[in-house]
């Protein structure tokens, strides 16, 4: 995979405001996310338009090709080339991906247009099969993790977060590998994007899915299982809640689904079994 270098955008500004503390408005600042849209274009023609922070734009074009089932390789992947786009009075990212002729010529085939905002991660698709498309099944994973490394996994993400503890408006993602502790994190508005950002991140360094948890910051959606499972992990974990359909996607899947992490304590879903005792445990 080759390209240009990375056009630097801001991943945050600090905007003036008005707080009302002890009961008296003062005039003040606070640091804010940027949000602007990012296209993933494929061979000339745009196959999606995201809301999301300028910030890991490579990681964000190979994460969002492999959860999207465009490529299972980033070697797939010919060049990722970023380009500033004016839009109304802001400013848009173009990320131009050039695809090896074999992939290239499987996406044509099912081409399909979407924009998705920063609260949907399934907005603008054709119908409802693509929706509840099939998620792969990581059973056959032999990762166990002690119910200390779920503990550790959030703790260490809490603390390697710098764009949320400036702003507080951002979703995490990391990949925990027993033994290792996250080997990356990544940062965005959209919890989607969090997650296709760190995917690309993993893929690149050489990480397997299949050899660590995802640990998220956000709610666990359908989306968040099926992108996870495309990658090959088997344990998703999330400090917030999951929803039904989430909890069936992954109890089918054969994904250990953890959720609601509050300090020392959280409650497993799916497939416990794969959640040992103790502060040691296993990696396939």
């Amino acid at each position: 995979m080759s390209g240009p270098s990375t056009p630097k955008f801001s991943m945050s500004k600090t905007v003036p405001e008005a707080a009302r503390r002890n009961g008296a408005l003062r005039d003040g600042s606070r640091v804010v996310p940027e949000e602007t849209p990012v296209a993933f274009t494929f061979g000339g023609s745009t196959h999606a338009v995201m809301m999301a922070t300028p910030g890991d734009l490579e990681d964000f074009a190979v994460g969002f090709s492999l959860t999207e089932g465009i490529i299972t390789d980033p070697d797939q992947i010919e060049a990722i080339e970023p380009f500033a786009d004016a839009v109304a009075d802001n400013l848009g990212i173009d990320l131009q991906i050039t695809l090896r002729d074999e992939q290239n010529d499987m996406l044509r085939l099912r081409r399909r247009h979407m924009a998705g905002p920063v609260g949907c991660g399934l907005c603008g698709i054709e119908s409802i099969e693509q929706a509840v498309r099939p998620t792969p099944d990581v059973s056959a994973s032999t990762l166990r993790l002690s119910q200390d490394d779920v503990v550790k996994a959030v703790a260490l993400l809490n603390g390697q977060q710098p764009l949320h503890f400036e702003t507080r408006a951002v979703h995490g993602a990391a990949f925990y590998v027993p033994g290792k502790g996250l080997i990356a994190v990544r940062e965005d508005v959209g919890r989607h994007n969090a997650l296709d950002k760190l995917v690309g991140a993993a893929a690149r360094a050489g990480f397997r899915g299949c050899d660590g948890a995802v640990v998220v910051t956000s709610r666990v959606s359908v989306e968040m299982v099926q992108k996870t499972a495309v990658v090959g992990s088997p344990v998703i974990i999330a400090i917030s809640a999951p929803t039904a359909l989430a909890i069936r996607t992954a109890e089918a899947a054969g994904m250990t689904l953890i959720a609601l992490v509050r300090g020392d304590e959280f409650e497993i879903f799916t497939h416990a079994e794969r959640i040992k005792s103790g502060a040691v445990a296993d990696v396939a």
